[in-house]
């Protein structure tokens, strides 16, 4: 049974291109990382899940599909995790 999952994507998207508009600190810049990072592990999770159920459901195309966009979520998260390491440091 698939669990119920409320998520809030009421917030807007506002991008300025100029120097470092996106925070007034590095600290905040930390706090931003982290929870984009947080935020998409928790998909990828959700996306693994659903790749079970669907090769369990006979959709092997769309799993395997499901499961390599997955491995790309892994791989472009660690990046993610070594930059916020890099702010850290």
């Amino acid at each position: 049974m698939m669990h119920e999952h409320e998520h809030e994507h009421g917030h807007g998207h506002v991008h300025t291109h100029g120097p470092v508009s996106a925070f007034d600190s590095i600290e905040q810049a930390e706090a931003l990382m982290s929870y984009m990072l947080d935020h998409n592990r928790h998909h990828a999770e959700e996306l693994h899940e659903l790749c079970h159920k669907l090769e369990a459901s006979g959709k092997g195309e769309a799993a395997r599909l499901i499961d390599e966009a997955v491995e790309s979520f892994g791989a472009g998260n660690e990046l993610l995790a070594k930059a916020l390491e890099a702010l850290k440091a």
